[in-house]
């Protein structure tokens, strides 16, 4: 009896939400669609309900098979060949995103080591070669190519007066 109860607040509950969704006036969906959505959101508010019966648990994990071998992945050091689709990529980050994988989630698909690499060698080192030549990683006030600076000495020399801070002032004007 209580579960006819429970069935009955579902549909109740899931008429008023599809009506609350139609009557946005932001929705705009055609009349063939509506039916599907009143049976989704039965299902979801029966299953927040707890009246819904038991569905299974999750799929079992699918197996999928790489394109290519790890080693042959890595065979060349210009680029990386995707285990998905087989392709050659310089960095594999973007298609992995594509694909609504992480590189952690790749990496356990495909039984990849954690140190697999997501950007191919060559290119990894020209962006690097880059980076040194605009000056990335250097500290503050650093010239390029300038080892960096040694210790400080163990006794503080006496600095002279800090100069100021502040725009210049302007002559004044002679009366």
């Amino acid at each position: 009896m209580a579960d006819d109860t429970t069935d009955l607040n579902a549909v109740e509950l899931a008429t008023e939400l599809t009506i609350a969704w139609l009557g946005n006036p932001n929705t705009r969906s055609a009349a063939d669609d509506v039916p599907a959505f009143l049976g989704k959101m039965h299902d979801t508010v029966s299953k927040l309900l707890g009246a819904g019966q038991s569905q299974p648990e999750a799929a079992p994990a699918a197996e999928y098979s790489p394109a290519t071998t790890a080693r042959k992945s890595l065979a060349s050091k210009d680029h990386i060949i995707s285990m998905i689709d087989g392709k050659p990529y310089k960095t594999l980050r973007r298609h992995l995103a594509t694909n609504g994988l992480s590189p952690q989630e790749y990496r356990e698909r495909y039984g990849l080591k954690a140190d697999y690499p997501m950007v191919a060698e060559n290119y990894s080192e020209s962006r690097r070669a880059m980076a040194k030549q605009i000056g990335l990683g250097r500290k503050p006030g650093q010239k390029q190519g300038e080892p960096a600076p040694e210790a400080a000495p163990a006794e503080p020399e006496v600095a002279a007066a800090p100069a100021k801070r502040g725009r210049k002032k302007a002559d004044a004007p002679a009366a």
